[in-house]
């Protein structure tokens, strides 16, 4: 009795009964309870959250709203309203949320590292301690399995295909290529890009040439905004090297000028959608879409704002779907694109 004890756990209880002291790590009820009955803790460290809460933040649940880009292809097609297709692309939403989640437990197993040493990723349940690196694999082995099982009993092989796909390109980027400079950027515009084509190939919707371009030069440049914001809080920090990715802060100008290029050609490539062919099958009014031009332009011009300020603080795209000025430009937006079609 003449040590003191520190410990977190049900083996600890041997040790704990013969110490002098007991200090406690963040112990759960249940062992606070059998604790009590023998010492009341000298020191509490921490506090105790169930593993069933770490392990849904560390599915990353905000982000699933980025998979919500499944559903463009209806509403390019304006089949947004034909409930079978309806169907099949919410389950194809379902597929790649619990994908990308296990994409995102396999990142955070590989990041612990640099996410312990980074001011706000430390806290994911990972870095943090709160989830246990063993139930990182098994997490995501059932993720994976709900996903392509789903997949296989209720859409098109074509879709889990390119849901492999995507699972594939987001492992090669979280284990290599999110170091390589510039690569990472296009990954991350690719990985954006292969939902849409995904939702296409739930609802055999085939996209046309203008959409896959347009996305592509708008994810790029929101990709280019994501690593912007990144740079310019280390900046903020005095730190001249982002730990884990192939980027310096010298290179600073470089992605805001190759970044905001790209998506004011995505608004290039919308303009000239408006002047074409398949354009013309599908709306009687070209008006309401030129409009959509500058609207567009100033949405992109906004965000890159939002990065330069520091203020960029989650993905672009989450952003959007959460920022309210962002909300009501698309508002403003989809009556545009049904002021075209019908008037």
């Amino acid at each position: 009795d003449h040590f003191d004890y520190l410990g977190d756990n049900y083996t600890d209880l041997p040790i704990w009964r013969k110490a002098r002291s007991v200090y406690i790590v963040a112990p759960s009820p249940a062992l606070m309870a059998k604790v009590r009955k023998f010492s009341e803790p000298a020191v509490i460290l921490g506090t105790w959250q169930s593993p069933i809460l770490s392990a849904l933040s560390a599915l990353r649940p905000q982000q699933w709203v980025k998979n919500i880009l499944v559903f463009v292809p209806l509403l390019a097609s304006h089949k947004v309203f034909t409930l079978p297709l309806v169907k099949l692309t919410a389950i194809a939403f379902v597929c790649f949320c619990c994908c990308a989640s296990a994409g995102y437990v396999l990142n955070d197993l590989g990041d612990i590292n640099s996410d312990r040493r980074h001011p706000t990723k430390r806290k994911r349940p990972f870095a943090s301690g709160d989830l246990p690196i063993s139930w990182g694999l098994p997490l995501a082995t059932l993720l994976l399995t709900i996903s392509f099982t789903l997949s296989g009993l209720t859409l098109p092989t074509s879709f889990s295909v390119s849901l492999a796909a995507y699972f594939v390109i987001t492992c090669v980027y979280s284990f290599y290529a999110k170091q390589i400079a510039m690569l990472d950027v296009i990954i991350l515009a690719g990985l954006y890009t292969i939902r849409v084509f995904a939702g296409g190939m739930a609802t055999a919707i085939v996209i046309s040439e203008w959409l896959a371009a347009f996305c592509l030069f708008l994810f790029v440049s929101l990709a280019f905004a994501k690593r912007y914001a990144e740079l310019e809080r280390l900046f903020r920090a005095n730190e001249t090297l982002l730990s884990g990715r192939g980027y310096r802060i010298s290179d600073i100008t470089l992605i805001e000028s190759i970044g905001s290029s790209s998506g004011y050609i995505s608004v290039l490539v919308l303009a000239l959608y408006v002047n074409s062919g398949p354009m013309k099958m599908l709306y009687v009014n070209p008006w309401p879409l030129l409009l959509v031009c500058p609207i567009l332009m100033y949405w992109v011009s906004r965000v890159w704002i939002k990065a330069k300020r520091g203020e960029l603080t989650e993905d672009p795209i989450v952003f959007a779907l959460r920022d309210r000025i962002s909300i009501y430009l698309g508002i403003i937006v989809i009556i545009l694109f049904i002021a075209g079609s019908y008037m």
